[in-house]
């Protein structure tokens, strides 16, 4: 646990940290008397009431659509399987801006369904709710998917055997055995709706704001640190409360499972009910995802005289951008896969320490001690990034890490340690449930016969685990390249990262500079699409190797 918390002690909480304490105290002084002022407004409380319900709303309809794509991508083996992984984790690291950008195309003035049906839902809670799913599908299919794939069929099978229904053994058998990972891909929806910016800003309208976006408004329009700074404590005590609540009723249900190979379980549908099951799946896809993607797309691709490649051209010019980059815009690319590789080693090197400390459960005398309670403690903390405003760890940044010997704003690394701090949540989340479901004995055994604590890892938990870790690493690669945050705010003028150049685009006046951006957008989907099938290729080639290890 002391790499993990140094590293989020110092570029964490030290950082926002500063910033609050800041718009806290007034000549030297607390003002504490400030949180009750700005928590009596009526405006402060409906934006609090809006930013819960929306996100619960959100979670809630994000599992019901992805938990068949979860079932369909770890039972079934069919063409196209990796693709379809890759294609689903997509809109995952598509800027918010961007992703807000082409729902409005879909949903509001002109859009598809405005010139089809003449429906319009923007400014509705709806376009927000269907963004969100949009964004949030691949983290429940990829989180509870990975588990599942791993779990031994043969123990549903045995109950249905013994006389249960196919519904009935599925409820006392497997999804016992999901709740861990249910409750992860849950908590990780919850947080990214709760803390959502770009989306609610673009298609809410002026009619609804979370608290991201009133802390932007306060802090960045308005100037007021101090009602910003209340409203981050307020969504910070909300996360915790979540995380703390998390952490009691999931630790309560873990227990040991039997995992096996993901190659054995995958079967080749059969019947017509698994075929229409897999074919709801792939519409839901094309509807959900290619169509928002497909948009962005087209409008790349439109320009004022017909269908043509000007708007990438325009990308390696410096002048054509009208002076919002010191350097071409297509040098965003090569800044963020070297930003997103070195922010994927951070992440999986702390967020991998992390889950094998809490994988280890306190004995009778740790449990006396409060060992389980500062566990526990230490497994919500490493949830907090993605629950805080990235606009407060942005500020936070600047004003904390600018003095010897943590003088960084003007390194390069500064930029991979804010988007390692999003990418480490992600990576504990994703691997906890599959160490804890490790069976303690099989280490046990391993250093009876001599093994030592080293080996006994990479003897028994590795092989076990290595598919978990590559969907983790998968996760925090995704989530550095799409990370806007923090990031627009201490990524250097000529060294932006595409999110940031697809912002600092969409910024600015002029058809150029709007097709430019969805020239830009696309360029980052498909890096994405390709890294993402990179892995899908390393990760099987990885698991088929190990066949015999499991």
């Amino acid at each position: 646990m002391a790499l993990p918390v140094a590293f989020f002690g110092v570029f964490f909480a030290y950082p926002v940290a500063a910033i609050v304490g800041r718009g806290l105290r007034d000549g030297g002084r607390w003002q504490f008397g400030r949180i009750g002022e700005v928590l009596g407004r009526p405006d402060v409380l409906d934006v609090l009431w809006f930013t819960t319900w929306q996100a619960l709303a959100s979670t809630a309809l994000t599992l019901f659509v992805a938990l068949p794509g979860a079932y369909v991508t770890a039972r079934y083996d069919f063409p196209g399987k990796r693709l379809l992984r890759a294609v689903v984790t997509v809109p995952f690291v598509l800027p918010t801006v961007v992703v807000g950008t082409a729902f409005l195309a879909l949903l509001g003035r002109g859009g598809l369904l405005d010139e089809a049906w003449g429906i319009r839902l923007d400014t509705t809670v709806w376009a927000i709710l269907l963004a969100h799913v949009f964004f949030n599908y691949a983290v429940v299919v990829r989180t509870v998917g990975g588990l599942w794939a791993q779990l031994d069929p043969r123990q549903e099978e045995a109950a249905r055997v013994l006389g249960a229904g196919r519904f009935a053994a599925w409820r006392t058998v497997t999804l016992p055995a999901l709740a861990p990972s249910l409750a992860a891909a849950a908590l990780m929806v919850f947080l990214f709706t709760f803390t959502s910016f770009g989306v609610v800003q673009i298609l809410g309208g002026p009619g609804f704001s979370t608290l991201e976006v009133e802390i932007y408004r306060q802090t960045a329009q308005l100037l007021d640190l101090r009602t910003a700074a209340v409203l981050t404590l307020v969504q910070f005590a909300a996360v915790g409360a979540v995380l703390g609540v998390h952490a009691w009723t999931v630790r309560r249900r873990e227990g040991a499972l039997t995992l096996v190979d993901p190659a054995s379980t995958a079967r080749r549908p059969r019947g017509a009910r698994q075929w229409a099951l897999l074919g709801g799946v792939l519409t839901t896809v094309v509807l959900l995802v290619l169509v928002p993607l497909g948009v962005l797309v087209e409008r790349s691709l439109s320009t004022p005289d017909g269908y043509g490649f000007d708007y990438y051209r325009a990308l390696g010019s410096l002048d054509a951008s009208g002076g919002a980059f010191l350097v071409p815009p297509v040098h965003a690319v090569g800044n963020s896969l070297r930003y997103a590789l070195a922010a994927t080693a951070i992440a999986v090197v702390v967020g991998g320490l992390a889950a094998a400390a809490l994988a280890r459960r306190p004995g009778p005398e740790g449990r006396e001690r409060g060992a389980g309670r500062l566990v526990r403690g230490f497994d919500a903390l490493l949830m907090l990034p993605l629950g805080v405003s990235a606009v407060t760890v942005g500020f936070g940044f600047l004003i904390t890490l600018d003095e010897p010997p943590l003088d960084l704003r003007a390194s390069w690394i500064l930029v991979p340690l804010a988007q390692a701090l999003v990418g480490v949540p992600f990576v504990v989340r994703t691997m906890l449930p599959v160490l804890r479901a490790v069976d303690g004995r099989l280490r046990e055994a391993a250093a009876v016969l001599g093994a030592s604590p080293l080996r006994v890892w990479r003897e028994v938990d590795l092989p076990l685990v290595r598919r978990a870790l590559l969907i983790s690493a998968g996760f925090a690669f995704a989530v550095s390249l799409g990370e806007f945050g923090a990031t627009v705010f201490i990524a250097r003028p000529d060294n932006p990262t595409l999110p940031v150049a697809v912002a600092r685009l969409l910024g600015r006046p002029g058809e150029l500079n709007y097709g430019q951006a969805m020239a830009l957008s696309t360029i980052l989907m498909v890096v994405c699409a390709g890294a993402l099938l990179l892995l899908e290729r390393i990760r099987l080639r990885t698991t088929n190797g190990s066949t015999g290890e499991f």
